[in-house]
């Protein structure tokens, strides 16, 4: 883990008689990239705050390499740690190569003048930020982005140790969010700063950082690397947002996209129970469709690996599954079976159909057998999708014989489905 360059040891804050820390510990190694995460008014800036001396924890202490931070004097600590604030407000036209410049403020002497030295680390701090070409440039007639990267290259002008940054993202574009997370996380690599930052968008916190901090009513919810802290349960129990989770398809972090619905008409689906026979990625789409509308999904059997099998994951749907290239076995089905009789819905999706899976037509059959509804999505022809020399197509006459609902397009199946909700 390295050595531990800073330590939170117990944080309770409050403004007033309103707490908004709660006895915050934790600790970050030399060299870590941390993001601090939570929702509105869960403490974040004001942990960021604590830690920079700005505020003052009413209990605990934050100690920088093993020195409480309240017996260091204002230049040292601007000489160990630097600050990059939400709202960077230029009121005066001073250049660009000015206000970086005053970054070298903690290691002059009172009326010591700039040396050679001192414009040799402002003009690396430039390049650095991608700021040389604005260096004569008024800080007021630059964009917010710009002006963004000036404020960073003024903290990297106080060659910190530690880089502490509140929302450096905000109120900016994407492609200007990218370019300063790109600069802060070459900072972290290249010259090996610690940084932690408050990031409010979850998706640019799990690429960019090694390790989350997620914050939820000024207590400590969980930390880890990205793919402990962002899940669906954490998201929901912090958030209250259901969420659908999925691996970014470069590097590999959890991503997040925000399953928003209409509350009302999910709160009546929520106990109607549909069961979805997926296989090939013919039915990730409406399993997203059904989850998304509010139903209570299941699906099986899937084979591992397989992108039908992998959205049921993503999505929290409970799942019979099956090893790859591997024939369905009797537990499997006995499994689907049983999933089968819990849903008042059965779906079939247009899969294919081989050896291995010849099952799923049989628990089909089971299911409109007993009477269950069972919808059909016949939108390609059986004919195509049997690759068992025509005994699936004969399976498949037999369940269609059997009185169950054959639709051409996903979007019929809603219709068949609005007729279990009850009116509001």
């Amino acid at each position: 883990m390295g050595k531990v360059h800073l330590e939170i040891e117990g944080i309770s804050f409050s403004y007033g008689a309103e707490p908004i820390l709660d006895q915050v510990s934790f600790t970050v190694p030399t060299g870590q990239l941390l993001g601090i995460i939570g929702p509105n008014g869960s403490g974040k800036s004001t942990l960021l705050r604590n830690i920079s001396r700005t505020l003052k924890p009413h209990l605990g202490r934050v100690l920088l390499e093993n020195r409480d931070i309240t017996s260091m004097g204002s230049l040292e600590i601007a000489r160990q740690m630097a600050v990059v604030p939400q709202e960077n407000s230029y009121d005066f036209p001073f250049t660009v190569e000015e206000i970086v410049m005053m970054g070298r403020t903690p290691h002059l002497g009172r009326f010591q003048q700039e040396g050679p030295r001192d414009r040799k680390i402002v003009e690396e701090a430039l390049t650095i930020t991608n700021c040389a070409h604005l260096a004569h440039k008024a800080v007021t007639e630059l964009s917010g982005g710009e002006r963004q990267r000036v404020t960073i290259a003024r903290a990297l002008a106080q060659e910190p140790k530690i880089l502490l940054l509140d929302e450096p993202t905000a109120h900016l574009d994407i492609n200007h969010q990218t370019e300063i997370l790109n600069i802060v996380r070459r900072l972290n690599r290249d010259l090996g700063l610690t940084v932690i930052m408050v990031l409010h968008d979850l998706n640019l916190a799990s690429e960019y950082c090694d390790q989350l901090l997620l914050l939820k009513g000024g207590r400590i919810f969980k930390m880890g690397p990205p793919q402990e802290v962002i899940t669906r349960e954490s998201i929901a129990a912090v958030y209250g947002s259901r969420v659908l989770i999925r691996r970014h398809p470069l590097h590999g972090r959890p991503q997040i996209t925000i399953l928003s619905r209409n509350t009302a008409a999910a709160q009546r689906k929520r106990e109607i129970r549909v069961h979805v026979v997926g296989g090939g990625g013919m039915a990730a789409a409406l399993m997203g469709e059904l989850v998304y509308a509010g139903y209570q999904v299941t699906a099986g059997v899937l084979n591992i690996g397989d992108s039908d099998w992998e959205q049921a994951k993503a999505l929290g749907i409970p799942t019979v599954e099956a090893p790859p290239f591997s024939p369905l076995t009797e537990e499997a089905h006995a499994k689907n079976l049983r999933l089968i009789e819990q849903a008042q819905w059965v779906i079939l999706a247009p899969i294919p159909f081989g050896e291995g899976n010849m099952k799923n037509l049989e628990a089909l059959q089971v299911a409109a057998a007993r009477g269950q509804r069972v919808i059909v999505i016949d939108g390609i022809p059986i004919h195509r999708r049997d690759y068992t020399g025509g005994r699936a197509f004969e399976e498949y006459q037999r369940l269609l014989a059997m009185g169950v609902a054959k639709v051409k397009e996903e979007a019929e199946i809603h219709q068949l489905l609005e007729e279990e909700v009850p009116p509001q």
